[in-house]
């Protein structure tokens, strides 16, 4: 007797609520910054598929001369985002996002003086 058997396996993300997330990046001065690196790393979540695992999903895009990064629609809780762009300090913060859309403002300094405690 032969037979199939059909196994229904839900896609991940699939029903999940989703956010479309723009970061806006400005200098101290309040003027945007064009080719900022702007990372998205979503931290929630555990992957059943690799027994515990931490999934690792991932978004990298520049700022465009407006200052502005739009990122796809991503999966809705806890993300990091890092910000890098020459002649700035790096930054970094946590956000939970459970809005449709989300914009998050990023105020970049500009480096500190080098000092020696020698």
């Amino acid at each position: 007797m032969t037979g199939t058997v059909a196994l229904a396996t839900p896609l991940l993300g699939a029903g999940k609520p989703m956010t479309k997330l723009q970061v806006e990046v400005t200098d101290h001065k309040g003027n945007p910054v064009d080719r900022a690196a702007v990372i998205i790393r979503f931290v929630g979540g555990r992957s059943v598929k690799k027994f515990g695992r931490k999934k690792n999903v991932r978004w990298e895009m520049k700022t465009n001369q407006q200052g502005l990064a739009k990122m796809p629609s991503i999966p809705q809780g806890k993300i990091q985002i890092q910000v890098i762009a020459d002649n700035y300090q790096t930054y970094g913060e946590s956000v939970e996002v459970y809005e449709e859309e989300r914009t998050v403002q990023v105020e970049l300094n500009p480096p500190q003086q080098q000092y020696s405690a020698h």
